[in-house]
């Protein structure tokens, strides 16, 4: 296992992200919170390079008693990465896309210790 140093805590926004390249791979480091996320940055839509894109709040349809739009609001409780090619929304947390499961980020290993953020790789 191929284990690389990505940087500091205080190097990352909150929230904020890293893409990083190792050896053939390109990883995404997102950090929310005291947490990080670490995932492969290739959209499972097309290919694209998802952890390009920019954080957002979660979308949400806000529909009235009779299922009508009343616009969107934003979840602010989950922050999604948005895919800069098509536009799909995946949970930094989970990898997953919201709306079909089986839509989901290939995820790396990320580990803090002492303040340094670590990434590895089989």
């Amino acid at each position: 296992m191929r284990r690389v140093r990505v940087g500091s805590v205080s190097d990352f926004e909150d929230p904020g992200k890293q893409v990083i390249v190792i050896g053939d791979d390109e990883i995404g480091v997102f950090r929310l919170g005291d947490s990080f996320h670490a995932w492969h940055n290739v959209c499972p839509h097309q290919g694209g390079p998802v952890c390009q894109g920019r954080i957002y709040p979660r979308v949400r349809e806000d529909l009235d008693d009779a299922m009508r739009s009343r616009g969107r609001t934003y979840d602010e409780n989950v922050k999604n990465i948005v895919c800069p090619w098509h536009g799909l929304e995946f949970d930094i947390r989970t990898g997953q896309h919201p709306g079909t499961p089986e839509l989901a980020l290939r995820a790396a290993e990320v580990t803090v210790e002492a303040g340094v953020v670590y990434v590895s790789l089989a």
